[in-house]
C-alpha cells in the first residue's frame, strides 16, 4: 500500500518540479538590488524585477518589468508582454517598442516615442513630490495605531471614580 502512494508522490513531484524549470531554462527570470539589468537583443527573459537600479531592454520580456528607485528604458524593436511599472523612476520608450500591458509610473514621468506601441493603459502619478508622501504613509499609520493602544490602555487602567448623587 505504501509503494504505490510513494511513486504516486514521486511522479507527481516530478510534474510539478520540471514544466517550471523547463520554463525557467527558456524564460530566466532577473531580480537584482543595486545592479544594473540589460536586456539584450537577441535575449528573451521572463519577469525583470529591480529595486534601485535602471533596466534596458533591447529584447524581449516575456513578463513585468518591475523598478523601484530606478529607471526603465525600452528600445531597438524591444517588446514586454506584461505590465511595466517604475517607482521613483522613469519608463523611457523608443521607437517601434511594443508594450502588451499597461505602463505605470509613480514619482517619475513617461517619455514616449509617438511610435511606440502600448496596449494597456498608461498611468502617470508625476513628479518627485510624491515620493515623500508614499514613504511617510506607512510610518504615520503605524504611529497613529501606537498611539490609539496607548490611549486604551491608559482608558481602561484608570480607577473607576464613584458616581455621587
Amino acid at each position: 500500500m505504501l509503494k504505490p502512494l510513494r511513486a504516486l508522490a514521486i511522479a507527481t513531484l516530478l510534474i510539478l518540479i520540471f514544466p517550471a524549470a523547463a520554463g525557467a531554462k527558456d524564460n530566466p527570470e532577473y531580480t537584482q538590488i543595486g545592479h544594473d539589468i540589460i536586456v539584450g537583443p537577441n535575449q528573451e527573459v521572463g519577469e525583470v524585477t529591480c529595486i534601485a537600479c535602471n533596466v534596458r531592454i533591447r529584447g524581449k520580456v516575456a513578463g513585468e518589468v518591475t523598478t523601484v528607485g530606478g529607471s526603465v528604458l525600452i528600445e531597438d524593436q524591444a517588446e514586454v508582454s506584461g505590465e511595466v511599472t517604475a517607482v521613483a523612476g522613469n519608463i523611457r520608450l523608443e521607437r517601434d517598442t511594443k508594450v502588451a500591458g499597461g505602463v505605470t509610473v509613480v514619482g517619475g514621468e513617461i517619455r514616449r516615442d509617438p511610435e511606440a506601441q502600448i496596449s494597456g493603459d498608461v498611468t502617470s502619478v508625476g513628479g518627485r513630490g510624491w515620493i515623500p508622501v508614499i514613504l511617510a504613509a506607512p510610518f504615520v499609520f503605524l504611529g497613529l495605531l501606537v498611539a490609539l493602544v496607548v490611549w486604551m490602555i491608559h482608558r481602561f487602567r484608570r480607577p473607576a471614580t464613584p458616581v455621587t448623587a
